[in-house]
């Protein structure tokens, strides 16, 4: 089994030299960076000085790779067709569930390399794929039981982004509930039988191998104690669903007598390599035991404001030391910049309250602390980091006039000002145009039309 690739390996890359006129380094901003990259690694980071000759010359503002923490990459063949639908997220599912079994390793691989396109267009350079479409619709399993797993490591490569995939144990509709119609594929029937198949994961350097348990609704005590264990003994992330809607804290209070959170502590998945994504409803003593046991909130504000989720409580989780990051999740939007000033922009709808909240902080949610939750520690413009950088125009229409070029990546900017991207020293994309893709909107234009006209 080959779990994690060595942090920033980034196969054969030589090395690289790159002059930044103003960017984000260790954490704060700095001028006439100078940054040379050996085998993917920062080497060396000298500010104050001059371009040498023949470097890449990186312009705009200059900042780590933006991570995507929480994606559904097959969720971006829904965007505006279902927006308008009444209904709930339970109604909205039934939607998603009738994509999820039209999928197969092929069109999958080609879907997601034309997602993981758009997100390398929008600065995103690790990107955390919550996976469950494991076997086939019809029933059984593909001749390599990871073949779907695979397909999306293969697309992210492809893409030219860095990739975790976060390997999901599902196994129940509901609690004590079996799998219902398209639900039977992402079961592997117990959790033995979901470490036996995710042990046979065989991933590239550009990959890592995490686990993640559905939900509380989907996964019973003994198994999600599985699936924990099993990460802690292997040292990888591990991820969960919490509390996204309240009528699964309901179901949970009523059969178990505990909270999602307080059953996932009872199991030992709230541990310093987990990551709880949405904890939309949360109680103070849930809060309490994110924060005590180091656990870390990914929030997901565009996907949470579409499905009608309701807004995390962002500032309390802060306060209590939560760290937080950020995922584009259902792709309803791909633009970490956008998820990264939701954080604050929604926490005054609810508080009345404006601010409260360091433009550099939000930046660290998309940033630093998504590839963390992912388990690529080394991130940041710093010696001994991946070389994964963006590039940021804060001269634009949106960006233009804002004096501090935090706020303006933050505040002003969107995905469509990123401009350069590199990935491991190698760039991926310049002047907004993707290098290793001819054309990604043609592509995903055509894949999703072959999957919904089917």
């Amino acid at each position: 089994m080959s779990l994690i690739a060595p942090a920033g390996s980034s196969g054969n890359a030589g090395p690289r030299t790159f002059h930044v006129a103003r960017g984000w380094v260790g954490g704060t901003s700095a001028a006439n960076v100078v940054i040379e990259v050996e085998r993917g690694i920062v080497s060396s980071v000298t500010t104050d000085r001059s371009a040498p000759a023949d470097v890449e010359v990186l312009e705009g503002f200059v900042v780590p790779g933006l991570a995507n923490t929480h994606s559904h990459a097959f969720h971006r063949a829904l965007r505006g067709r279902t927006e308008s639908e009444p209904g709930d997220f339970w109604s909205w599912r039934d939607l998603m569930y009738e994509l999820a079994g039209r999928l197969d390793p092929n069109t999958y691989r080609e879907l997601a390399t034309a997602v993981f396109a758009e997100m390398a267009l929008a600065g995103i350079t690790t990107v955390g794929e919550f996976h469950y479409l494991h076997h086939p619709t019809e029933g059984g399993t593909y001749g390599d039981r990871n073949e779907m797993g695979l397909a999306l490591v293969d697309s992210a490569a492809r893409a030219g982004i860095r990739i975790t995939l976060l390997d999901t144990c599902f196994l129940s509709a509901g609690f004590g509930e079996a799998p219902r119609g398209v639900q039977s594929r992402f079961s592997d029937g117990t959790a033995e039988a979901w470490v036996e198949r995710v042990e046979a994961l065989e991933v590239g350097e550009h990959a890592k191998v995490g686990a993640a348990i559905h939900s509380v609704r989907a996964v019973d005590r003994d198994a999600a104690a599985t699936v924990a264990v099993w990460a802690a003994a292997h040292d990888v992330p591990l991820h969960f669903h919490l509390s996204e809607q309240s009528a699964e804290n309901e179901a949970c209070l009523e059969t178990t007598g505990l909270t999602p959170t307080q059953f996932l502590e009872s199991v030992g998945a709230l541990t310093s390599g987990s990551t709880a994504v949405h904890a939309t409803h949360l109680d103070d003593r849930d809060v309490t035991l994110l924060a005590g046991s180091g656990t870390r909130v990914c929030l997901c504000p565009t996907t949470e404001r579409v499905l009608g989720d309701g807004i995390g409580p962002a500032r309390r989780l802060v306060d209590a030391g939560v760290p937080l990051s950020l995922g584009s999740d259902s792709h309803a939007v791909i633009d970490l910049l956008e998820e990264a000033r939701l954080v604050d922009l929604q926490e005054r709808l609810v508080t009345g309250v404006r601010g409260g909240y360091e433009a550099s902080d939000l930046l660290a949610n998309a940033t630093v602390n998504g590839a963390r939750s992912l388990g690529w520690p080394d991130v940041g413009i710093e010696v001994g980091g991946l070389a994964d950088f963006v590039a940021v125009d804060v001269e634009s229409m949106r960006t233009a006039g804002i004096d501090d070029p935090v706020a303006a990546v933050v505040y002003g900017a969107t995905a469509d000002d990123v401009t350069t991207v590199v990935v491991g020293g190698e760039v991926v994309v310049r002047d907004g145009i993707h290098i290793k893709i001819a054309d990604p909107v043609q592509s995903l234009d055509r894949v999703i039309r072959t999957l919904l006209d089917a």
